[in-house]
């Protein structure tokens, strides 16, 4: 098992490094002077633009900026500061937060609500209830994430107003409607997921055995069909969880959420590659730390799995 987490982890050091390179490059390639949009209207000398570009390295070749930025992740944990002077840690520190509520909510919801759905398509197939998990859930996949975000403000915020539509005041129920947004698409395919799932599963061999040999309805569901049919769902999940982080820029934007997919629009706005670079980078560690965690899980949900 050690070995196994081992050789996970160093495979992943090649992709974190091109992933931060190919983001570290578009923003280089970006037209424009950083320097010069952070003064916006206002006049700034030439020595003060001069001074600023050779403090944050701008002057240097492409690899050699890149290269500067990863040898100071890796030798002082410094993901570098903003234009401004603030260092990217004290940013990502009051920020985090913010965003791991709202994927931890979004990622609850979609978890719950996707795996109940799909376990009732699926004992009542071809059923009424089947039929509405499936209408609701093509409905659900097909609206992109922006428009759903929209409906949820205008139907349940400003015609309702059962919710926020905007900012973290009210504590968890801010989240509530950018979790659902946010969750919508991949509750839609996790539902469609459980309910496949557990319908082959139910009208497989082993099902019919233990039915046979006079196992309990429940017993039989839960501990034979329900187990073996989640192995492909937990895969999903889990990817999907590593990915949540990325998603929440969209969201945080629509819903004025101050976290780091907000910040990331905002630094790409403003030309700060450097911002950009380290909050990808931290979610890139999110993805292969959760990534590794969904392989690890694997061996619970299926005994014949093992990690030589």
């Amino acid at each position: 098992m050690t070995r196994y987490i081992i050789r996970r982890l160093l495979q992943f050091i090649p992709v974190v490094l091109v992933s931060t390179l190919i983001v570290y490059a578009l923003n280089f390639l970006m037209p424009g002077d950083p320097i010069r949009a952070l003064a916006g209207e206002r006049p700034m000398s030439e020595a003060a633009i001069a001074t600023m570009r050779e403090q944050y390295n701008l002057n240097d070749p492409f690899l050699v900026q890149y290269g500067k930025y990863i040898w100071g992740i890796i030798t002082a944990g410094d993901f570098g500061s903003t234009f401004s002077g603030r260092p990217l840690s004290d940013i990502i520190a009051q920020r985090l937060p913010t965003t791991l509520m709202l994927a931890a909510v979004t990622f609850a919801i979609q978890a719950v609500i996707g795996i109940i759905a799909g376990i009732l398509a699926g004992l009542y197939k071809d059923r009424f209830i089947d039929r509405l998990v499936q209408v609701t859930t093509v409905v659900m996949v097909a609206l992109p994430t922006l428009v759903i975000g929209f409906l949820l403000q205008l139907i349940f915020g400003l015609n309702l107003d059962w919710f926020p539509i905007a900012g973290t005041r009210d504590g968890l129920v801010s989240y509530i409607l950018p979790g659902i947004a946010l969750a919508a698409v991949s509750t839609g395919m996790a539902a469609r997921m459980v309910r496949g799932e557990l319908v082959d599963a139910l009208q497989s061999d082993y099902v019919r055995t233990a039915t046979a040999k006079g196992l309990s309805r429940q017993r039989v569901v839960l501990r034979h069909g329900l187990r073996n049919s989640l192995i492909p769902v937990v895969t999903f999940l889990g990817a999907d969880l590593a990915t949540l982080l990325g998603g929440t820029m969209v969201i945080e934007t629509v819903f004025n959420i101050p976290g780091l997919g907000a910040m990331i629009v905002d630094s790409i706005k403003g030309q700060e590659g450097t911002v950009v670079v380290g909050i990808v980078t931290l979610f890139l560690l999110f993805f292969v730390t959760v990534n590794l965690i969904v392989d690890l899980l694997y061996a619970l949900l299926d005994p014949r799995i093992r990690y030589e």
